[in-house]
């Protein structure tokens, strides 16, 4: 099946189609993780977007039920350079193709993500069109102008759940004593930050996005996460305005997206990365104790420190690629946050480290 990848300053990428058969618009980037495709494909972070797989053989250990990040996925598109025929795992129960054609997902293979790759990080990302139909380029531009970005575009509101829940969802399993209850924010929020603050000794219960500060401290919570999620951090007031007024009166967490709310919170401002952070591989350091962890990391914005006003407010860590920020912390308000994800799914566990010291600021003003 023929396929094309039509990017908006008119490069153009033949291959071959898997998945859905039809269109998919979305901001094209790339992502260097090695494994962990299906984490990739259903963490809702990825709303909007259309995923290049830089690492070169994809779907070899096929998808199942239990590597998910949410309840389907959420990219627009994929990219890689070879979908494998073979699918060898004992916990596999479907192909990736199978995977993507079930959930509507457009994918395309058989292209050079290398050279994709290349042009993304000197160019910057930019809007793409994946198509099995439609081949005319003039034709598919057209397409492309009138499609919606990412910036100003809140994307949270198409991912976040529509009613809370309590974690986790299994019916059966061991019950542990948990003392700290938190709430999470749900903009996006991967599985796995809920499976760790769970395994951290947490009573975890998820609230909409929506969820105005009021109702959260009905909650009675000794913590609030604002969690990970997709799209321009500006766009979405709500949560910007629910941060602002838990702010001080509760522990607050924040990952990735939590981060940029906190910082926007706070009087801060956000802008968009050239071609962002996408992968498993990308060290930080630790201010403080000059630790450096590989950390797995997916955003397209940053938090400017320079422009939070709070004094009280400090940065804790940087990217050491490109020396962005990567966490703030204020002792005084009971909040920190970062940028990448301490959960992993997938990725490297440096970071994991994070969630006890969560806990640990819960215990202190418990």
């Amino acid at each position: 099946m023929k396929a094309v990848l039509v990017l908006e300053d008119g490069t153009v990428f033949e291959g071959a189609g898997f998945g859905k058969i039809g269109e998919a618009f979305g901001e094209v980037v790339f992502n260097t993780s090695i494994t962990g495709y299906q984490e990739i494909i259903t963490d809702p972070s990825y709303k909007g977007q259309i995923v290049t797989m830089t690492y070169p053989l994809i779907g070899n250990y096929g998808v199942n039920e239990e590597d998910v990040e949410s309840v389907k996925p959420w990219l627009e598109g994929f990219v890689v350079k070879e979908l494998s025929t073979i699918r060898s795992n004992w916990r596999s129960t479907m192909s990736l193709d199978d995977y993507l054609n079930k959930y509507n997902v457009v994918g395309i293979q058989g292209i050079d993500t290398r050279a994709l790759t290349r042009h993304i990080r000197t160019q910057g990302a930019m809007q793409g069109v994946i198509s099995t139909k439609d081949f005319d380029k003039d034709s598919l531009m057209n397409k492309l102008k009138a499609a919606p970005r990412l910036e100003g575009v809140d994307l949270v509101k198409e991912v976040t759940c529509k009613q809370g829940y309590e974690w986790p969802l299994a019916k059966k399993r061991e019950q542990k004593e948990k003392r700290f209850k938190v709430v999470v924010l749900d903009c996006g929020v991967k599985f796995n930050i809920l499976r760790h603050l769970d395994e951290s000794g947490c009573r975890v219960s998820v609230v909409p996005a929506a969820t105005k500060a009021s109702e959260v401290l009905k909650l009675n919570p000794d913590g609030v996460l604002l969690s990970n999620g997709p799209g321009d951090p500006a766009a979405v007031t709500y949560v910007i305005q629910t941060a602002r007024e838990l702010i001080g009166k509760v522990p607050i967490f924040g990952i990735c997206l939590g981060h940029q709310m906190l910082g926007l919170a706070m009087g801060g401002r956000t802008y968009k990365l050239k071609f962002g952070h996408h992968g498993g591989n990308h060290p930080v350091k630790e201010l403080k104790s000059g630790k450096v962890a590989i950390t797995s990391q997916n955003h397209g914005f940053n938090v400017d420190m320079k422009s939070v006003p709070t004094k009280d407010v400090i940065m804790t860590h940087v990217n050491l690629y490109d020396n962005t920020a990567e966490g703030l912390e204020s002792k005084k308000l009971k909040l920190f946050s970062v940028q990448y994800h301490p959960e992993a799914g997938p990725g490297p566990h440096d970071a994991s480290v994070l969630f006890k010291n969560f806990t640990e600021l819960m215990r202190k003003y418990a």
